[in-house]
C-alpha cells in the first residue's frame, strides 16, 4: 500500500539540498550536510527524526550527522567508507574534522532500506564517480530517486573517480521510468543548462527549460525535481550520440570519440573549464 510521503527541500551551506520525507508525524533526511537546518525544521513542524540516508561521504552531505545523532538515536544509511575517498576527500574546515566513519547501517548496491515510519522501501543503486562509494537511494513505489552528486538536473557531479564508471552511473539512472523524479544535491541547474545550451544550442526543449528553471529561480523555488524524462531531453551527459553535441566535441577537440565513455569525459572535462 502506498502512503503519501512529503518531500521538503532544506536548505544548506551556499547551494545544497537536504531532503526531508515526512509522513506529518515521522520523517527521514536525505544527505545532512548541516544539522541545524533540519533540526529547525523539525522543531517547526513537531517531527521526529527516524533515520537518516546518505548518497556520499563528502563533508557537505554528512557534516551534520553527528549532532543530530546526539538528540536522535537513528539508523544512518550510507556507503561503505572505502580507502580511495577516505584518502581523496577535501578536508574541511580541518583534517581531521569530518565525520567519514558517521555510517551505522552500511548499504550495497542492491540492498534496501525498508523504514516503517514514514513507511518507506528504498532500493540501492551504486552509481560511482563522483566518489567510488557514491550511491542513490529509488522510492520505486513513489516514484523518485535520490541522486546526490552523480546526476544533477541539467548536468552530472564533478569526477573524483573514474571517468568511464561515472557514465555508466549516469546511464543506469537513465534507465530508470521516465515519471521517476529525480532529487539531487545541488543547485546548480541555472548553470549546467548555460553549458547545455552551448553545447547544443538547437534543442527547443532545452530553451523551454531553461526559461522554466528561471522562473522558479526568480520566484525563491528549487528546481528539483527533475525527471528521467527531462533530463533525457536536456542533459547533454545522457545524450552523447545526438549530433549537435557529437559536432560540438568534434569541433572543441579535432576528435571523433568511438565510444559513449570517450565523449561523456571530453564533455565532462569541457564542462570544468566552461
Amino acid at each position: 500500500m502506498k502512503t503519501y510521503l512529503h518531500i521538503q527541500a532544506i536548505p544548506a551551506f551556499s547551494d545544497n539540498y537536504i531532503w526531508l520525507m515526512h509522513d506529518g508525524r515521522d520523517a527521514v533526511v536525505v544527505d545532512p550536510g548541516a544539522a541545524e537546518p533540519v533540526e529547525e525544521a523539525l522543531r517547526r513542524m513537531g517531527f521526529g527524526l527516524s533515520a537518516i540516508v546518505l548518497t556520499h561521504l563528502h563533508y557537505d552531505h554528512c557534516w551534520g550527522v553527528p549532532a543530530l545523532l546526539k538528540r536522535w538515536s537513528v539508523p544512518v544509511y550510507g556507503p561503505i567508507l572505502n580507502d580511495y575517498d577516505r584518502a581523496t576527500h577535501p578536508p574541511f574546515p580541518k583534517p581531521g574534522t569530518v565525520p567519514l566513519d558517521c555510517v551505522t547501517h552500511p548499504v550495497v548496491d542492491g540492498d534496501r532500506v525498508a523504514l516503517s515510519a514514514p513507511h518507506v522501501d528504498l532500493t540501492v543503486i551504486a552509481v560511482p564517480g563522483h566518489t567510488r562509494g557514491h550511491l542513490a537511494f529509488w522510492d520505486r513505489l513513489r516514484g523518485r530517486v535520490f541522486t546526490g552528486d552523480s546526476l544533477f538536473a541539467g548536468g552530472c557531479g564533478k569526477v573524483f573517480d573514474s571517468m568511464s564508471v561515472m557514465a555508466q552511473s549516469l546511464f543506469r539512472l537513465a534507465s530508470l521510468p521516465d515519471k521517476t523524479e529525480v532529487y539531487s544535491g545541488h543547485e546548480y541547474t541555472l548553470a549546467n543548462l548555460r553549458f547545455a545550451l552551448a553545447v547544443e544550442p538547437n534543442n527547443e526543449a532545452l530553451h523551454a527549460r531553461n526559461r522554466a528553471e528561471r522562473a522558479k529561480r526568480d520566484r525563491g523555488e528549487p528546481t528539483s525535481p527533475s525527471t528521467i524524462a527531462l533530463e533525457k531531453a536536456t542533459n547533454p551527459f545522457l545524450r552523447l550520440l545526438q549530433p549537435d553535441i557529437v559536432r560540438a566535441l568534434r569541433s572543441r577537440t579535432g576528435h571523433e570519440f568511438s565510444a559513449p565513455s570517450e565523449s561523456f569525459e571530453a564533455l565532462r572535462n569541457w564542462k570544468d573549464v566552461f
